[in-house]
């Protein structure tokens, strides 16, 4: 396969190879299109790595983050009897819970 800029970087057999390997069976038609896909990243990968980046710091991320959460103040609590009150069963002084591992009753 070429494009305008010359060879492609990747050929048939090589997305046959990485196919297998990725235990996909892909049809003739599939490979013309995952080839031809590949290699437009490739191209777009190429022409990133061109870009000359000198003198750029860089970034965890392109916008500038700061912490939108309150301040982890403690505050009035929900009373413990009034809680386990309302739940649907209670031991102990807590919430009991149908087993779902088999274990126990």
């Amino acid at each position: 396969m070429t494009t305008d800029d010359g060879p492609s970087p990747i050929t048939t057999d090589d997305v046959t190879k990485v196919a297998a390997l990725a235990r996909l069976e892909l049809t003739p038609a599939e490979l013309d299109t995952f080839t031809g896909q590949l290699a437009d990243i490739l191209d777009h990968a190429a022409d990133l790595s061109s870009i000359d980046l000198d003198g750029v710091e860089p970034l965890g991320t392109p916008v500038a983050m700061e912490n939108v959460l309150r301040a982890d103040v403690p505050g009035d609590t929900l009373d413990r009897d009034e809680v386990l009150a309302a739940a649907p069963a209670s031991e102990d002084g807590k919430f009991r819970v149908t087993s779902i591992l088999g274990e126990g009753s």
